[in-house]
């Protein structure tokens, strides 16, 4: 493969530092290089500066590369989105009418729709239907400038429906440009079958779902949904423990609909993240921040649930790392728009364009354990770029809801534009 040298970049937004969660001011910290450029070989960055550096270190060797002139461009590391249900079957559009009309997304889960209409799609499609359902939504994700996806079971609520979802992703992880990681949700939803007897569907999920799931390496983390409904803050605790014995890392969907000390029992347990947090109490985002565990917020859900928005702003001024991702999902944010929930992050959340895209990078890839690899550019690190056609960061945030990418690139590869 030759190599890639990106020239006479606008800014090339690096999001270097240390690797780890940027907190607080660190999240306005972008690293930009003006009139930037990378060189790039077999997959991996090789070197960054500013064009005159790298005509000084690599312009005898400009013959051997293919380059790509981005003047009057905005590049930028891959985005990550850390929290996506992106393998599952059908479709739900139905609810987003019931929801116009009045239903509440309880209401619709209770009468059998929900996370209960899409498990039992999910059980009826094959795996191939399922990989090629999935593969659609990771090439708009790739698009919309998406590299790195962490994708959710939980929609079989079934042993082998949640074994043939984590299969599916295992194979796209392989098979598909994107880097697909793969997170454990047996605990999305007490099953229609188990209503009643909550407790021997919980046994069912830590004797034999998670020592399976553990055996066969299909997953990285164990999620579960605590809430009013769902799983008690109890239940929720006994599932993810469970999990950590068996090596699966700790994440919680808290505090989305009522405040129920999900955020707390995150930082009890050692949650890598927690998700949606619309309500999360303020003690519970002061134990966070004590913990070091990142807020996952999900401001599209928010909007397409009309609801209001999670407090990411006082999450951050309390020192609480902040990531933000799609939640794509059939039900309540069937989107693969990064940029829209940068976008969003901006306006319904008050984070500034700086912190939006520090949140959809670095402490996105934190977020799923990829820092090491994803989330800035840096020696070193695989060359997941993005060309965007726009001049600066801030231009991308102001012109909310358009899609600006121009080029991506994955391990060095053109896989957009």
């Amino acid at each position: 493969m030759r190599p890639l040298w990106i020239k006479n970049a606008a800014q090339l937004v690096t999001v270097a530092g240390e690797n780890g969660p940027r907190r607080k001011k660190e999240m306005s910290e972008l690293g930009i290089i003006e009139n930037g450029s990378m060189w790039i070989e077999n997959g991996e960055i090789i070197a960054m500066g500013t064009t005159s550096e790298l005509e000084a270190s690599f312009g005898a060797r400009a013959h051997e590369a293919e380059i790509v002139d981005a003047t009057g461009r905005l590049v930028t590391p891959g985005l990550v989105d850390p929290h996506t249900h992106v393998a599952y079957g059908g479709s739900r559009e139905r609810e987003f009418e019931m929801r116009l009309e009045g239903s509440t997304y309880m209401e619709i889960m209770n009468a059998g729709g929900g996370i209960h209409a899409t498990s039992r799609m999910t059980r009826e499609a094959t795996e191939d239907e399922l990989v090629a359902q999935t593969t659609r939504r990771l090439d708009s994700f790739l698009q919309h400038g998406v590299t790195t996806v962490e994708g959710k079971s939980g929609y079989g609520l079934d042993l082998e429906t949640e074994l043939k979802q984590l299969r599916v992703m295992k194979r796209l992880n392989e098979s598909h440009p994107i880097d697909l990681v793969p997170t454990f949700m047996g605990g999305h939803a007490v099953p229609v079958e188990y209503k009643g007897r909550e407790e021997e569907y919980i046994d069912i999920l830590v004797n034999e779902m998670l020592p399976r799931v553990a055996q066969e390496g299909l997953a990285v983390f164990n999620d579960v949904f605590c809430e009013v409904g769902v799983f008690t803050p109890e239940q929720s605790e006994r599932i993810l423990e469970a999990g950590k014995k068996l090596g699966l890392v700790p994440k919680i969907h808290a505090d989305e609909i009522k405040s129920y000390g999900g955020a707390e029992l995150a930082a009890k347990v050692g949650a890598i993240s927690a998700e949606h947090l619309l309500k999360a109490s303020d003690e519970g985002v002061r134990l966070m921040a004590e913990a070091g565990v990142i807020a996952c917020l999900l401001p599209a859900t928010a909007l397409y649930l009309r609801e209001e928005a999670a407090q990411g702003r006082a999450m951050i001024d309390a020192g609480v790392a902040v990531a933000i991702s799609t939640d794509c999902n059939p039900g309540s944010s069937p989107t693969t728009s990064m940029p829209l929930v940068m976008n969003l992050a901006c306006i319904s959340m008050r984070l500034t364009p700086a912190e939006a895209l520090v949140a959809a990078t670095m402490n996105a890839a934190c977020a799923i354990g990829m820092q090491g690899r994803v989330g800035s550019l840096e020696v070193g690190k695989q060359a997941d770029l993005v060309m965007w056609n726009v001049s600066n960061y801030q231009e991308l945030q102001y012109l909310f809801g358009v899609n600006h990418v121009g080029c991506v690139w994955k391990k060095g590869v053109q896989v957009v534009g």
